[in-house]
């Protein structure tokens, strides 16, 4: 199908995957969804951008935007894959630092590892699901619970998930507690490791049960 109408996006939920493009020639907004681009989302639209695309219809018999492609400089976001590399540079450290910790070092017990990873897995996963339920209208996960799986560890895969799924990555107030939990989780394990951590610790576990078995 030939393109032969130009527009800018003027709206775009990229979370849900879809938006809205009004035409250069003025008009009602084209509703636009993700699937509709060239070559999927290996090109991320953003509100500004020149597109051109072909008048489709929907299941429902609706206009639609189909066959799009977008214009020239926005076709690529080197911006995006550098902050995408960083994040796996950031998470490789973290676990090399932790293989550190427990081959050599022997500071932390050997579980930390699976824990983290298994953690940041079932938490990326996580991410996956709220990200395609997002898109298709489906109950979506509450903030608090991926926050909870980022605190008790599952905040590499939720950093992962961020950059390669471009889910929760834009939305500010989100970032910040992620991060607040990022910070706690880190401090805690440091803190675990450090000399006279662990007998701290247990100690602050024993009491709590004393407390709670009267």
């Amino acid at each position: 199908m030939q393109l032969q109408v130009q527009g800018k996006i003027t709206k775009w939920d990229d979370e849900k995957g879809f938006g809205f493009i009004t035409p250069r020639s003025g008009g009602a907004g084209v509703f636009v969804h993700i699937n509709a681009f060239r070559h999927g989302a290996r090109k991320r639209p953003q509100p500004g951008n020149i597109v051109y695309y072909s008048l489709s219809t929907d299941k429902q018999g609706r206009i639609c935007a189909a066959n799009v492609k977008l214009q020239g400089k926005h076709q690529y976001s080197p911006k995006r894959s550098g902050k995408k590399m960083a994040a796996f540079v950031f998470v490789a450290l973290f676990f090399a630092t932790l293989a550190l910790l427990t081959f050599v070092l022997q500071r932390i017990p050997r579980f930390a590892i699976a824990l983290y990873a298994v953690a940041s897995l079932v938490t990326f996963v996580a991410y996956a699901i709220d990200k395609s339920a997002a898109r298709h209208d489906r109950w979506r996960t509450p903030e608090s619970t991926l926050h909870a799986m980022s605190l008790l560890g599952g905040w590499p895969g939720a950093l992962l998930a961020q950059q390669a799924l471009r889910h929760k990555s834009r939305k500010k107030e989100f970032r910040w507690v992620y991060i607040g939990t990022v910070l706690l989780n880190v401090a805690v394990t440091a803190w675990l490791v450090s000399p006279g951590g662990p007998e701290t610790a247990q100690t602050f576990f024993d009491q709590l049960l004393k407390i709670f078995g009267r």
